[in-house]
């Protein structure tokens, strides 16, 4: 007797090769135009200047355009959130970064976005120790100095400045509280571009930041200080500022980083092109050339290896943001 089969089952296989069909198709035009790559923080901070890299990368390798757009607010939350809810064409790809990625899912009540199921990982970009500085006008020389004067403050805390809530920066800043022993004020700013000039201007005590968006004013030395990297190695854009380690504090290990992402639904050829044409960009020797003036490293992570990351990291800072007790305010 021939077998019989019912339509549901045909239908079900009809939709998934269209799909499969629909997803080659368009990774064979994939790009027709210009691509979109979103920064969630303002111009200016290193999340901006990791963008742009990865822009001109994806430009080099796909042979079109990659344009950036800022939409800052929320510590990245609100950027990432409409990458999250954009067409899944590979058009629209955001520079997500260990806070929107790693972080704010336990500072924030309302995400507009889960990091894990509504993007998709494509690349690490880059990764980046943060630093402590002080304005150049300040007693402080040292991070045992820093240590004292937090200690032995009388009423008024020390403050210290980070490019936002929920950053890599501010948990950085609650880590170094918890490790040394010692409470400070955090002032979050909209960026490096705001935070930076407040402690030069002595309004804030101490600049938490990524070494990028901070290393130019380092090295002039005019306005502020630095005191120390927070990576467990010297960096060799600043090689005469020792560790958090070195400093007295060891152990103490920490590295932003910052990855591209495509939103969920996208098809897999067109991630599949997007993950080759980004690991092709950032492999150029000029990259890492162009990196290293900043205090970076290009990443080395991709697709699924970049998404096994993610989850180490998830673990790490969701335990710091419980044991301070952090929340977004």
């Amino acid at each position: 007797m021939p077998r019989s089969f019912s339509k549901a089952p045909w239908r079900q296989w009809l939709a998934a090769f269209c799909l499969v069909a629909s997803g080659a198709a368009h990774a064979a035009g994939f790009p027709d135009h210009p691509l979109t790559v979103v920064v969630p923080y303002p111009p200016g901070g290193a999340a901006d200047i990791f963008g742009r890299a990865i822009a001109n990368a994806l430009q080099s390798s796909l042979k079109s355009t990659a344009v950036v757009e800022n939409r800052p607010g929320a510590g990245g939350n609100i950027g990432m959130g409409y990458v999250a809810r954009s067409k899944p064409d590979g058009y629209t790809l955001g520079l997500g970064t260990i806070g929107t990625q790693s972080i704010n899912q336990f500072l924030y009540s309302n995400m507009p976005f889960d990091p894990e199921r509504d993007l998709i990982p494509i690349a690490l970009v880059s990764t980046t120790p943060n630093v402590l500085a002080v304005s150049a006008k300040s007693p402080y020389k040292t991070l045992q100095d820093v240590i004292a004067a937090a200690r032995s403050a009388q009423g008024k805390k020390l403050s210290y400045a980070s490019p936002g809530i929920g950053s890599s920066v501010h948990l950085t800043g609650a880590y170094f509280e918890s490790v040394a022993h010692v409470s400070l004020l955090h002032v979050p700013f909209k960026g490096s571009s705001a935070s930076l000039p407040a402690v030069a201007g002595g309004q804030v005590d101490l600049l938490f930041d990524n070494l990028p968006g901070a290393l130019a004013q380092i090295k002039d030395g005019s306005l502020v200080r630095g005191i120390a990297v927070t990576s467990a190695q010297r960096n060799p854009s600043v090689p005469d500022l020792p560790t958090f380690a070195e400093s007295g504090l060891p152990g103490f290990d920490v590295t932003a980083w910052f990855a591209l992402y495509a939103p969920h639904g996208t098809p897999k050829p067109v991630v599949d092109t997007l993950i080759a044409a980004a690991r092709a960009g950032l492999q150029a020797p000029e990259v890492a050339a162009s990196f290293a003036t900043m205090g970076a490293q290009p990443g080395t992570l991709f697709g699924e290896d970049l998404a096994a990351f993610e989850r180490s990291e998830r673990k790490k800072w969701g335990a710091v943001v419980k044991e301070r007790g952090i929340t977004a305010q």
